[in-house]
C-alpha cells in the first residue's frame, strides 16, 4: 500500500519504520520543520516537503500524525486538491470527525513513544475508526499487517480508553519520576535500585488484575506508616498532597 505520513515525531518515526518492515510503501513524509522530515524520510528512503501544497494528491491512505493542538488546521490544509482521499489520525483523545473528509478515519496505537528507541508493533494494540464500513475493513486489513491486536472503537469509548492509559502510563511514570527526586535529593540513591520493584509490579499484571496485586501501607490502612510518610514530605507539600490522596483512593478501591 502506498501512504504518507503527515508528521515526523515519535508516533510517525516508529509507525513509519512498522510500516515498511511490513512491505508498504511510504511515499512521502511531511513535517513543519525541514530537520524532521529529512531525518525521517532519509531512514524511510522516500521523499519529503515542508509544503502542505507539496504533498502528493493520491495514496492509499495519508496518516495524519501530528500533535491535537494543530491536528485540525493541519488537516484543513491539506483538503484542497485531496478530495475522495482516506485521511485518518493517530490521536487517542482526538474525535474521528475533526478530520474534514468525506473518507476519514483514526488508527491509534496505544503505546507511548521515543524516536530513539524502536518498539515491537506487533504486541501493540491498535483501536480502528472510519466513516464507513469499506474503508473500516480497509484500516483493519492495514493494522493487522503490523499488528497481532486490532479493535475497532469508537471515538466515544476511545476517549476513556486515552484517559486510562494517562492514568496507566504518564501518571505511573511522573510517580518514577517523583521517587526519582526523592531518592537524589535523600542520600544520592541511584533510580536503578527501584527497577527490579518496577519490573516485578508490571510483571504481576499478566497474571492478576491490578487491585489483586496491589500491596503497601494503604491495602493495609497501616496509620503509623502513612502518618511517618506525611511527616517526611513536610516540606515538599505538593508530594504530601499526592501521597494522601493516593493512599486514600487506594483503601478506598
Amino acid at each position: 500500500m502506498k501512504i504518507v505520513l503527515i508528521g515526523a515525531g515519535n508516533l510517525a518515526t516508529n509507525l513509519g519504520k512498522a510500516l515498511q518492515g511490513a512491505e508498504h510503501e511510504v511515499v512521502q513524509v511531511w513535517s513543519r520543520t525541514e530537520e524532521s522530515a529529512k531525518d525521517l524520510a532519509d531512514i524511510l528512503k522516500c521523499s519529503y516537503t515542508t509544503d502542505v501544497k507539496a504533498v502528493v494528491k493520491s495514496a492509499d491512505v495519508f496518516i495524519i500524525a501530528v500533535k491535537d493542538a494543530v491536528l485540525p488546521s493541519v488537516a484543513d490544509a491539506l483538503k484542497e486538491g485531496r478530495e475522495g482521499q482516506l485521511f485518518v489520525h493517530t490521536a487517542g483523545s482526538m474525535p474521528m470527525d475533526v478530520l474534514p473528509f468525506a473518507r476519514r478515519g483514526v488508527f491509534y496505537p496505544m503505546q507511548t513513544f521515543s524516536k530513539r528507541k524502536e518498539v515491537d508493533f506487533s504486541v501493540i494494540p491498535c483501536f480502528v475508526e472510519a466513516s464507513d464500513k469499506s474503508d473500516m475493513a480497509f484500516l483493519m486489513s492495514l493494522s493487522r499487517t503490523i499488528s497481532d491486536t486490532v479493535f475497532e472503537l469508537d471515538s466515544e469509548n476511545r476517549k476513556y480508553l486515552h484517559l486510562a492509559a494517562v492514568f496507566c502510563c504518564n501518571f505511573a511514570n511522573h510517580c518514577f519520576s517523583m521517587g526519582a527526586d526523592l531518592l537524589k535529593k535523600h542520600g544520592g540513591i541511584p533510580f536503578s535500585v527501584m527497577l527490579p520493584l518496577i519490573d516485578e509490579t508490571a510483571s504481576k499484571l499478566y497474571s492478576m488484575s491490578p487491585q489483586e496485586a496491589q500491596t503497601g501501607p494503604a491495602v493495609r490502612w497501616d496509620k503509623n506508616v502513612i502518618d511517618k510518610h506525611l511527616q517526611l514530605l513536610a516540606e515538599e507539600p505538593n508530594l504530601q498532597k499526592i501521597y494522601e490522596l493516593m493512599s486514600k483512593s487506594i483503601h478506598e478501591l
